[in-house]
């Protein structure tokens, strides 16, 4: 009812404001806990980022070559690696609550090389896997060259000043959406223990609060661990009780908690350190392919920094502290090949959901959890018991992570113009096409056994194979470019793509908050400041 002649009350029904931070956070990113509690769910950081970290080397060792004591030095490696690559980039990058560990843009690559024909002369498997590895760190380290002067020189600084919220929406969507693979399809390989596993986190993180009516944020902040505890043990009972006796070993391997051989593999004791495969090797081809799973990476870890502020209730960041982030990744990508995790560092996605439902997006709870990390990988076989979780029971979780991260994208279209042909062109097509593009280049490979870019050069096919089945980063590509070209002297483009509202967060000292978030560690600010 609209005000007028008569004295007409005033219309209740207004729009919901525009919030340049997220309301309702318990715990933003610059605040901390109780101790108690931030230990509990630092503990449970590094659960949610367990699945990634085994299952990455669970892929890759075995064509390199190598058994289940090969497998879990990776596995402890990577996850050492990720607990110093979580602290510098909450000490000195970012400094968003994220956890930093295995990215599966790198894939690729590292598959190419550990089948490549090149090792086939090694007879012994373990001399294979070494070699292998050598070649990856290699990669890796090149890479890590591509990927510093991407951050430190300013290169991303530059992109992100001309990133707009509505090129934000299909980035930070498709970050979550794209990983939808490692979602129900990974939970259904065990739906008795997956399925149960999906309905109570949601059960227990989103109605029964309302139902006891308790404190908000008391009893879904710690839906992870019981809903990990109550699953795990009663996946246990069933593997005792002979239930996948007389199953197929592809069950077998999905449903039994004591098939994932790291318990017998892994060491006591053992501290990873650089060159343990011995020195890399460089091949010019596999460096050129793994920049592409680099540029894949800084794509992708772009769009769960952007969520991951959103559910730690900062601002939006600058774009210098945003190409300052992606420096220190790819240090920590320097490491990775130093050590040889076999895998590049991306900003964990999960995670990133995780702060979402547990409304606590203290990045000192993240720097808990990265002490978790380099605690278990030294100490092997009390990590190898965390990590033989049945993957069915993290692939539940990620089904709602990945959907916290997509909303999160979703949310930033509260600054754009939605009424706008201009807006829903770019939003509808940039979405579509970040979902079709990877779609095609994956089903070409299934069909055909290769990508549809099929030259005499592996190197050359890989780089497009990388790059184009990533959604975030297709998605991303045709976004960015429409909203920098599509009717740009028209005087309401600027108000449709929400670029007036994230203006003053252009430059760190435009806005007084981004001193409290994203300040560096140990008032370094003073000999590094941002710009």
């Amino acid at each position: 009812m609209a005000a007028g002649e008569g004295g007409q009350k005033v219309d209740e029904f207004q729009p919901h404001p525009v919030k340049d931070q997220l309301p309702g956070v318990d715990v933003c990113a610059s605040s901390s806990p109780s101790w108690p509690e931030a230990v509990f769910l630092g503990f449970q950081h590094y659960l949610v980022m367990l699945g990634t970290t085994v299952l990455i080397p669970t892929i890759l060792v075995p064509l390199m070559g190598g058994g289940n004591k090969e497998k879990a030095e990776v596995i402890n490696t990577l996850l050492f690696v990720a607990g110093l690559n979580t602290l510098t980039q909450t000490l000195f990058g970012t400094r968003l609550p994220v956890v930093m560990g295995g990215s599966y843009a790198f894939i690729i690559p590292t598959v190419s090389i550990a089948i490549s024909n090149r090792f086939n002369i090694y007879v012994d498997p373990h001399e294979r896997f070494k070699q292998s590895m050598r070649a990856i760190q290699g990669a890796l380290i090149i890479a890590s060259l591509f990927h510093m002067i991407i951050g430190f020189f300013g290169f991303w600084r530059i992109f992100g000043r001309f990133l707009n919220p509505l090129a934000a929406v299909p980035l930070v969507t498709l970050t979550g959406l794209g990983l939808y693979a490692l979602g129900f399809p990974q939970l259904a390989k065990c739906v008795e223990i997956g399925l149960p596993a999906l309905v109570i986190l949601v059960l227990v993180s989103q109605y029964i609060p309302h139902m006891l009516k308790s404190r908000r944020g008391t009893i879904e902040r710690f839906s992870v661990l019981f809903t990990v505890a109550v699953v795990w043990g009663y996946a246990e009972i069933l593997t005792l009780a002979g239930a996948y006796d007389r199953r197929s070993l592809k069950t077998q391997l999905s449903c039994r908690t004591d098939r994932s051989g790291l318990l017998s593999a892994a060491p006591w004791i053992r501290i990873p350190y650089p060159f343990q495969w011995g020195l890399p090797s460089f091949n010019a081809g596999d460096s050129f392919a793994m920049m592409a799973s680099s540029l894949v990476a800084i794509i992708e870890s772009t769009g769960t920094f952007i969520a991951a502020s959103r559910y730690g209730s900062a601002t939006p960041m600058p774009p210098s502290v945003l190409s300052r982030g992606i420096g220190w990744q790819g240090i920590g990508i320097l490491l990775d090949g130093a050590f040889g995790t076999g895998s590049g560092t991306t900003a964990s996605v999960e995670n990133a959901g995780l702060l979402g439902l547990t409304r606590n997006g203290s990045r000192r709870v993240v720097q808990i959890s990265a002490g978790f990390m380099i605690f278990f990988s030294i100490l092997g076989k009390f990590g190898a018991v965390l990590a033989s979780i049945p993957l069915p029971i993290v692939a539940a979780l990620y089904c709602v992570f990945f959907a916290y991260v997509a909303s999160a994208g979703l949310s930033f279209l509260q600054f754009c113009n939605l009424n706008s042909f201009r807006t829903k062109f770019i939003l509808g097509f940039s979405l579509f096409m970040g979902l079709s593009v990877p779609q095609y280049f994956n089903e070409y490979v299934v069909t055909s056994g290769h990508g549809p870019v099929h030259s005499g050069s592996t190197a050359f096919n890989n780089i497009f194979q990388v790059i184009f089945s990533s959604p975030a980063t297709v998605a991303i590509i045709v976004a960015y470019f429409l909203d920098c070209t599509h009717s740009v002297k028209h005087s309401e483009t600027r108000r449709d793509s929400g670029r007036h509202w994230w203006t003053k967060f252009r430059y760190f000292e435009r806005d007084s908050r981004s001193e409290e978030f994203y300040s560096l560690a140990f008032k370094l600010n003073r000999f590094f400041p941002s710009i």
